[in-house]
């Protein structure tokens, strides 16, 4: 692996709760000893996490320029920029830039180039963010949990792509249990002084990759906790000469899981490591999607404040960790840590990422645009987190088609087949007339894969039960907002399921725990003994959501093709799409009975 003349790999089997405050954050006087005039030396960090896929500022599912309500800029190009007039600002030689993992999915560009033209042929393309991250000039990544969606052998050929380390101090050969990716990177910076400061990066990724791609990874790698994982490796940096530790993470700060008791392990653990692991300075935090420009958390055993930062996804942010060290009793010692943000709207894309990639980004636009079939009306998800609406029963449908499908003439044909499906991003469309790739695409951004998984009738209740939770409660007779009336308690959209092949309403008026109403089958109230597949996505199959039952329940089939390519292919296979067909409502939001809309 090509390597920065600043980096040096820790060993691998591939290789051979805080308060927010702003501001910089001081190390206590006494950590330091005597003051006096001392040699100080201060350098920037710079971060990134979650880019998804992400080089242009475009949109490939609507196949314009990326544009939110808050008017955020995304991508790769843009990054470059900010890292651009750092470095100028700084110095290149007193800056580091490191990135927090999930990198090579979640764009049609991504995708393209691990299926369509994958870049693990034969003479294959380098995949783009490999190019786009290597022109930049980053030190290191940690690895994400989408890091796995496409196969080991995609990630390995992205590694080997790269001209700086990807790391994972806690993911481990099943067999061996020692790292299958360099745990660490370690760099020198050079100082006025004539003595280098020696920063290590250490990279955590998620225990959540052994649910969620456990077709890819299972007998071959585990993923301890991120807490066990630094206590064995921060020592060990410090013991070889580490001035500054740094922490990639791959981890949320909120010390939540979504998986429930499927792991033994935190899957949002940052501040946990920041709180329980002694010698860490400052944790670049991804995962979350969130953004935390600085976030303090102090060690219960040293009393030393941990500074943490997490840039919000898709290069929309960069995260600088500015840290300033003092030369005293023959060694550097960190004296100060601050953390801030800096907006990719507020820059152009730098012409040298762009210019590099714009080969790739046309030929995934020509894909995107290819016409696969015509509607016969238009469909969107504007209104389907709170109404039963067609473009959502599209999903289901083609779910519940193919399961039943692949039961057919087995043990398991006769028992009904229902379907579970989210609304995963509010602007998804189907237009009247022709359909494109970048149409059906977009109805399912995430690369799941779909299952049918064994519940009863009671089950399904308790499952429809956990899913209103959702809703905000909100009493008979009080104004209904929708801006207001969902996401409750932070559940995100991609959290809320609806079932098709079932009817019933959810009372909204109600607490959460008590909403279904009516819950019927076939037009009779549903035995809670009566037998059911539920085809469902594999991230929920696998305790994404901690949705209760499904996880457990028997599995009586699974692939491993992508569900919006299964909707691409349905699509190809009928020529026309026909709400008529399979659109109905079956469940809906009612307050005592009243139907909410």
């Amino acid at each position: 692996m090509p390597l920065n003349r600043r980096t040096f790999l820790g060993r691998s089997a591939a290789a051979g709760a805080g308060a927010a405050v702003a501001g910089s954050v001081a190390v206590p006087a006494g950590a330091h000893g005597r003051r006096g005039r001392r040699r100080r030396y201060g350098f920037t960090v710079m971060g990134t996490t979650d880019l998804h896929g992400n080089v242009f500022n475009w949109d490939y599912f609507t196949d314009r320029e990326f544009d939110d309500k808050s008017h955020n800029d995304v991508g790769l190009a843009k990054i470059s920029t900010l890292v651009n007039q750092v470095r100028e600002e700084k110095g290149r030689g007193n800056t580091l830039l490191i990135d927090a993992g999930d990198t090579i999915q979640g764009t049609q560009l991504s995708y393209y180039y691990a299926k369509i033209d994958p870049i693990t042929a034969r003479r294959g393309p380098v995949h783009p963010m490999a190019q786009a991250m290597n022109a930049i000039g980053y030190d290191a990544a940690a690895l994400g949990n989408h890091e796995f969606n496409y196969g080991i052998p995609v990630l390995r050929k992205f590694q080997e792509q790269c001209d700086f380390p990807l790391l994972g101090a806690n993911a481990l050969d099943a067999k061996t249990l020692r790292p299958a990716f360099p745990p660490y990177s370690m760099h020198r910076l050079r100082t006025p002084y004539g003595r280098d400061v020696r920063v290590a990066v250490l990279g955590l990724t998620n225990p959540g990759i052994a649910i969620w791609d456990k077709a890819n990874v299972g007998g071959k790698m585990v993923f301890p906790g991120l807490e066990e994982q630094a206590a064995k490796w921060v020592p060990k940096l410090r013991s070889m000469g580490a001035d500054v530790v740094i922490v990639s993470a791959h981890s949320g700060s909120s010390g939540t899981s979504s998986y429930g008791d499927q792991l033994p392990y935190i899957e949002n653990a940052a501040a946990l490591v920041a709180e329980q692991v002694p010698g860490i300075d400052a944790i670049l935090v991804g995962h979350a999607h969130t953004e935390i420009a600085e976030y303090v958390v102090v060690n219960k055993e040293t009393g030393r404040p941990v500074v943490l930062s997490e840039p919000l996804k898709w290069g929309q942010r960069l995260t600088l960790f500015d840290i300033e060290v003092v030369w005293e009793r023959g060694r550097w010692t960190v004296a100060k840590v601050g953390a801030k943000v800096l907006n990719s709207n507020t820059v152009a894309e730098d012409p040298k990422v762009t210019g590099l990639l714009a080969d790739e980004h046309r030929k995934v636009v020509t894909y995107v645009n290819q016409t696969i079939g015509t509607s016969t009306a238009a469909m969107a998800t504007a209104d389907a987190p709170w109404k039963d609406e067609p473009i959502i029963d599209l999903i289901n449908h083609v779910q519940a088609e193919t399961v039943k499908a692949a039961l057919a003439g087995g043990q398991w044909a006769a028992l009904p087949v229902l379907s579970q499906a989210s609304c995963f991003s509010r602007t998804a469309a189907i237009p009247a007339g022709q359909v494109t790739i970048k149409d059906a695409a977009g109805l399912y951004p995430f690369e799941n894969t779909l299952e049918a998984r064994l519940l009863t009738g009671a089950q399904l209740k308790d499952y429809l039960e956990f899913s209103a939770r959702y809703y905000v409660q909100t009493p008979a007779g009080a104004p209904v907002d929708t801006a207001k009336l969902t996401n409750a308690d932070g559940i995100p959209d991609y959290n809320y399921d609806a079932v098709s092949g079932l009817t019933y309403e959810i009372d909204i008026a109600k607490p959460a725990g008590s909403r279904i109403v009516g819950l019927a089958f076939e037009g009779r109230p549903v035995d809670p003994a009566a037998q059911f597949v539920l085809a469902v996505n594999n991230y929920r199959a696998s305790g994404g959501g901690a949705f209760p039952h499904v996880a457990k329940a028997q599995q009586l089939w699974a692939n491993s093709d992508e569900i919006r390519n299964t909707i691409i292919q349905w699509v190809q296979a009928q020529g026309t799409v026909d709400p008529a067909a399979f659109a109905s409502v079956g469940w809906k939001l009612t307050r005592e009975g009243a139907p909410v809309f």
